[in-house]
Order: C-alpha cells, then sequence, then structure tokens
C-alpha cells in the first residue's frame, strides 16, 4: 500500500474524533467518584468539539460502572448541551427491543437530536450473570437480527394500526449504529444501510476483514447513503513519550486481569510492569491491545495518521484507562491538539 497516496485521501482533521467511556472505578474510589469524572470529562470533550460521548454496557464487573446505561447517558446529556451522547453499546440479548425503543425514545424526546443507539449482540457480561439479566437464555443472540429490525420499526413513523407501540419512540428516527468484534455484525450492518463501529480498541484481529466487508456489502438505506465505519482505539496521550507510557500501565494492569479472568478496580499506574506479568502475559496484552497509541503529541499525530491511512475510517473513537482524572483530561485535550495541528499544517 502505498501510504504517501493514501495521506492525500484522508487527515485527521477530516475525520470526526469522539470519546467511549466505561466509567472505570479508581482503586480506593467508588462509582460515585466514577460518575463525577464523567461528566467532568464530558463537558470537557464538549469543549474541545468532541463529536459524541458513549457509555457502554457491563455487568458484575466491580471496575466498571455502567451497567446502567441508559441512565448514565441521561445523567451524560443532562450535564452537557451539545455532544451526542449515546450507547456503545446497549447488549441486545439482556433487554427487549420495546424497552430498548421506549428507552431512547425518552433520552431523545428529552435531548432531541443529541441520541445514539449503538447495539451490540454480546451479553457484555459472564453467562451466569447473563442468566440473572435475562431469566431465559433461549435464542437470544440468534434473534439479534430480527430484535434490530423490530427497535428501527418503533422508531418509524407512527402507525395508530399497530398493537404495539414505543411511546417516547415512534415517530424519532434515533440513529442505530452496529457495534462489533467480528464480521458478522459489519454484515448485518450493510445489509440494513447503518453505521458501523468496531470494537479494535480490545479485540484488533478482524478490524481490516470487518471494515472490507461492510464496505464492500453495503446497501443504501433511508438513513444512510453510503457506508460509515467508526473504529474504536485506545489513546494515552501526555506532554512527553515518558508520560505516557507510565500512564498506560493502568491500561496494561486493567488488560492483565482480563487475562486471569479477573475485574479489579483500576489501579495506579507503575513505574515498571516486570514482576506483574510474564513474557506470554505480557504479548497477550499487546495483541488485545495492538490499536493502542500512546505517546506525546507528534507521537500520537503519526501513528494516528498511520492507522487512518490503513483503515480509511469515517471516524475514530477513543477510550484511554488513565487512573488520574486531571492526567485524563490532558490525554484528550493533547488528541484535540494533534487534530487542530493537523488541520492548520
Amino acid at each position: 500500500m502505498d501510504l504517501t497516496t493514501q495521506r492525500t485521501h484522508k487527515q485527521l482533521a477530516d475525520i470526526a474524533i469522539s470519546v467511549l467511556d466505561l466509567a472505570h472505578v479508581r482503586a480506593g474510589k467508588t462509582p460515585a467518584d466514577s460518575f463525577k469524572n464523567s461528566v467532568e470529562l464530558a463537558q470537557h470533550v464538549e469543549q474541545l468539539g468532541y463529536k459524541r460521548y458513549w457509555l457502554a454496557e457491563h455487568h458484575n464487573m466491580p471496575g466498571i460502572a455502567s451497567s446502567a446505561t441508559v441512565v448514565l447517558i441521561g445523567h451524560i446529556a443532562g450535564q452537557t448541551s451539545t455532544i451526542r451522547v449515546g450507547s456503545g453499546g446497549i447488549m441486545l440479548p439482556n433487554h427487549s427491543p420495546l424497552v430498548v425503543a421506549e428507552q431512547f425514545g425518552t433520552l431523545e424526546s428529552l435531548y432531541p437530536g443529541r441520541i445514539d443507539l449503538g447495539l451490540g449482540r454480546a451479553p457484555g457480561t459472564d453467562q451466569i450473570t447473563s442468566m440473572a439479566l435475562r431469566r431465559d437464555m433461549r435464542g437470544n443472540v440468534e434473534q439479534f437480527p430480527q430484535h434490530v429490525q423490530e427497535i428501527r420499526d418503533y422508531f418509524g413513523p407512527a402507525n395508530p394500526a399497530a398493537r404495539v407501540r414505543a411511546v417516547p419512540g415512534e415517530g424519532l428516527q434515533v440513529p442505530i449504529w452496529l457495534l462489533g468484534s467480528s464480521t458478522y455484525g459489519a454484515q448485518l450492518a450493510a445489509i440494513l444501510g447503518v453505521p458501523y463501529a468496531f470494537a479494535s480498541h480490545f479485540a484488533p484481529t478482524n478490524l481490516h476483514a470487518a471494515l472490507k466487508v461492510y464496505r464492500d456489502t453495503f446497501q443504501p438505506s433511508e438513513s444512510l447513503e453510503k457506508p460509515y465505519a467508526m473504529a474504536c482505539i485506545n489513546v494515552i496521550a501526555a506532554d512527553t513519550d515518558e508520560e505516557a507510557h507510565y500512564l498506560a500501565t493502568s491500561l496494561y494492569q486493567a488488560f492483565l486481569n482480563v487475562i486471569h479472568g479477573k475485574s479489579n478496580l483500576l489501579q495506579p499506574p507503575v513505574e515498571s510492569m516486570d514482576g506483574l506479568w510474564d513474557e506470554a502475559e505480557e504479548q497477550a496484552v499487546y495483541q488485545m491491545l495492538r490499536y493502542t497509541f500512546i505517546g506525546s503529541h507528534q507521537t500520537i499525530k503519526e501513528d494516528l495518521q498511520k492507522f487512518l491511512d490503513l483503515t480509511q475510517v469515517d471516524e475514530i473513537m477513543v477510550a484511554s484507562a488513565i487512573y488520574d482524572p486531571v492526567a485524563r483530561l490532558r490525554s484528550y485535550e493533547i488528541l484535540q491538539e494533534v487534530c487542530r495541528v493537523t488541520q492548520t499544517a
């Protein structure tokens, strides 16, 4: 691939930058602290010009406080004024399509033109917790396409003759995104003609294959004329490369916990990961975090542009598992500065 040619196609300043917040609970802190930090971050990135602020549904994970995702979306939307707020995503097997439509119809009615509904097929938790959430495990995942279509229908034009209606919801046309980490979601998003977001911040393997499937098989719809693809990545930015790599050790510890099947609170950064992981664990973490960008302004600028050259995505969503809330604010500030510098270069 000729990267010189690709660079003329799309620059960082050409695409939207957004935020994925997992509402990490820091060691020594509470979920209430996480929510306060989320509001501060949302207000900060809104002022910086970020496009979206999404929250992800997870359950039975002490280190992630975004389990009541819809409630938190409403809270963030109520504390901001212009940034789009939504789900990245709602794990549809855990909910009935009608309930999702009513909830997001309510959000759209409260905050018109600012709500996104991202839908995922995974449970967002372990099997036992899935049973506690759903009470009935039969057919939920297999019925994902049908359930997505049901939600689209609920948001469609008002139909007084319908026996079941989403109120609020009908007629609101809340934007629906499909989320995924494989080609399955990409193909379904293409068939339905909806935007697609890939979870490359933790499952990078199928990113390029999924983008190709989505673009090659996309069918225009009333809501979307051409493919619109977003990739989620991790960014840890600081004023120096050394500081950024220090901050990134919190992210490494979090993913080491994933490998060990644990869900601990987000840990403070450490001077060195030596003694915390062995060589195999280190490689496994790096593989999961392949699309993680760590460094100062110039490092982030160069690496993100290479990522854009290779993927040509329309939007980048950024997760930042940084322990210090002030350092997290600064990381997103540096990312915005990188894009602004690119635009004026």
